[in-house]
């Protein structure tokens, strides 16, 4: 076994990493970029390496800086996690040749499932099912265009090289898929160094079920089952499950033995994952095949009760599988849910900010959080906005759903806007709790899963007038007023007029701040609200008596209640400051987040309509689109392709149509 080893990766994948070889007694480097100083990879390693910018390019795709990186160190093997430089077999070959095992599939495999179009034509030799598409060399726009029609609409333009959801479009009409072409290639140039496509029959109701597959150097494969990760949104992963939904024991080992041939036709060794998409018929066919470690391997670990990371550390040390196929089987269900610094509301834009607040529900051995983030950390625009993953176990489906609600309940999230509550809605959507899936199924239960907003209930603004009284008086309101850190005085009743505003809500309250509990008065009405505010963050409050508790995070003038698996933020408004309000941009269509421009799409004096392409941007490793909101005229572009923008920077003006 190694005793030092580099891992090669940032974020939760390199503390998930670090956590089992440090069980295992391997010393280990961390490596990181000038984003990532003081991240918490860093401090969960033995030493740590700076190895460039903050941007992939200048650091964690620096395959010879982390060669150099790992011989200074003295590091036997590289540990490559997930992404960045996981499934590149330059990299893999270049540890070979400098005598540093690559904690990975050999150069060869690599290579030979890289190219989805290669990797296709070898698994129709080896038997494997596949989609019907096109997978040939010839890239010109008007002949791939010609194939779809072959093909047949809907179809899926997908990078040859990709992964991840990055460089895939789905194209409904012949209309739409020049300019669907064109930001596959741009987003799979970005993300991958290739811009090839293949051209697919997009499947409908299709699920996503992938198998984890085993090898080793001796010649040994095995499977160790399957995992449901049809619920996506734009061809990203967001709850994974395992085992999959009405999977039959036939069926398993079907999808099981087609996987294994998969590995076995390249010599696999090491943890990867085969994917199929899955018809309503029983059919399944041959996506792609990942040569590396999956984000949700957790779901395998928690129904097998294995560390896949130690079973990828002694493999790639030169040991035998330490289990044979006979010697799996399947515990419970698990379920995993993605927590990424997004706005579901606006299109699951990525959220950049400080991490203010982050509290989290008891780990326990049925909930696992795997994270690479700490409160007071930041989500740059450079990185995968991933906060954490959410694992749970249960004895049955109905018990994991149970147990994922209430994790998700205690997970509180200030700073960044999350998709917490989103994940709360998913997993109590009625596809979801009667296993009706399928990866349209956010598409299809977007009435449920975007609700529209309603008013906020006279219970909650009790409740944040409380929190924030508890913040500026002391953590109790019904304690002896000798305690209070406000005005109050003997005698006195201590009234106070407060303005709470929730989004575009502003409520004006009547508080009497004497000894013993709060009176307020809202409107016509007037209560008593009692209650103290302990330091985990818990607010245990009556109001007229009845008991509630909800989490609170008050921060200067912000007050944020988590409440029922829900958000709630208030802002107290001083009444010696000016409100806050909207930026008026005057027709200025400005950048949602941090970025690049990759395209204008419009000319100066351009007539546009609603809906209308305007901008496209890259973050995160995504394209994000600017549309118009409404008919218009472009009168200014502010940008070039290739500038960076700031959050929030007027990329171009549209005037009214007149």
């Amino acid at each position: 076994m190694f005793h030092r080893l580099l891992i090669a990766n940032r974020g939760e994948i390199a503390c998930r990493v670090a956590r089992t070889a440090r069980q295992m007694g391997i010393h280990t480097v961390a490596v990181y970029s000038d984003a990532d100083a003081h991240a918490a990879h860093v401090a969960a390693c033995d030493e740590a390496v700076h190895i460039g910018g903050s941007r992939p390019q200048e650091s964690y795709l620096r395959g010879d800086v982390i060669l150099e990186a790992a011989r200074r160190t003295q590091c036997e093997a590289i540990h490559p996690g997930y992404g960045f430089l996981s499934e590149n077999e330059e990299f893999a070959a270049a540890c070979a040749r400098a005598g540093i095992v690559f904690v990975g599939p050999s150069p060869a495999s690599i290579a030979a499932m890289g190219s989805k179009s290669a990797a296709k034509a070898l698994m129709e030799k080896a038997g494997v099912p596949l989609t019907p598409g096109y997978h040939g060399e010839r890239q010109e726009p008007d002949y791939l265009l010609n194939e779809a029609r072959r093909i047949g609409f809907p179809v899926l333009i997908k990078a040859v090289a990709g992964g991840g959801g990055k460089g895939m479009r789905r194209v409904d009409r012949a209309e739409d898929f020049d300019a669907a072409l064109a930001s596959c290639r741009r987003e799979a140039q970005s993300s991958f160094g290739d811009d090839r496509v293949l051209v697919e029959k997009y499947v409908t109701q299709a699920r996503h079920i992938e198998i984890q597959v085993f090898g080793d150097n001796h010649g040994n494969v095995v499977y160790l089952f399957e995992r449901d990760c049809s619920v996506q949104r734009r061809h990203q992963k967001v709850l994974e499950e395992a085992p999959a939904p009405g999977m039959t024991a036939e069926r398993r080992q079907r999808m099981g033995e087609a996987a294994v041939a998969a590995a076995r036709a390249v010599n696999y060794s090491g943890a990867g994952t085969v994917e199929f998409i899955a018809a309503p018929d029983g059919a399944f066919y041959f996506m792609e095949m990942n040569t590396r470690l999956q984000v949700e391997h957790p779901v395998t670990e928690m129904i097998t009760g294995l560390d896949l990371v130690e079973w990828q550390l002694r493999v790639a040390s030169g040991e035998p599988l330490p289990a044979r196929q006979e010697q799996l089987a399947i515990r419970g269900h698990a379920i995993e849910a993605r927590i990424y610094a997004e706005d579901p509301a606006r299109g699951f834009l990525p959220s950049i900010g400080t991490l203010e607040h982050l509290s989290t529900p008891q780990e326990s051995a049925v909930v696992r959080i795997d994270t690479g983030v700490r409160p007071g950390d930041a989500i740059t625009p450079y990185y995968d906005p991933m906060i954490a993953k959410l694992v749970v176990h249960g004895a049955t489906r109905a018990d994991a759903i149970a147990r994922l609600s209430t994790a998700l309940a205690g997970f509180h999230v200030v700073g960044v806007h999350t998709n917490v509550e989103f994940l709360h809605r998913l997993i109590v959507a009625p596809s979801f709790t009667e296993a009706r899936l399928d990866t349209a199924l956010i598409e299809r239960e977007s009435a449920w899963l975007f609700p529209p907003r309603e008013p906020v209930s006279t219970p909650l603004w009790n409740l944040a007038a409380l929190a924030y009284a508890c913040a500026i008086r002391g953590p109790a309101i019904h304690g002896s007023p000798w305690d209070a850190r406000d005005h109050w005085r003997m005698a006195a009743a201590g009234e106070r007029h407060w303005k709470l505003r929730h989004l575009d809500e502003i409520e004006e309250l009547r508080l009497s701040l004497g000894a013993g509990p709060l009176r307020i008065q809202m409107r016509d009405a007037k209560y008593t609200v009692s209650g103290e505010l302990v330091g985990d963050g818990t607010l245990r409050a009556e109001v007229d008596g009845v008991p509630c508790e909800a989490h609170a995070f008050v921060n200067g003038r912000a007050i944020h209640l988590f409440l029922n698996g829900r958000h709630h933020a208030f802002e107290w408004i001083d009444p010696y400051l000016p409100e806050s309000g909207a930026l008026d941009h005057h027709g200025g269509l400005v950048a949602p987040m941090p970025g690049r421009v990759i395209a204008v799409l419009v000319r100066n004096g351009e007539r546009v309509t609603a809906g209308t392409a305007l901008v496209v941007m890259e973050a995160m490793k995504m394209e994000h689109t600017i549309t118009a909101p409404a008919d218009g005229i472009v009168t200014d572009i502010h940008f070039e392709a290739g500038e960076q923008v700031r959050a929030g920077d007027e990329l171009l003006t549209l005037e009214p149509a007149s």
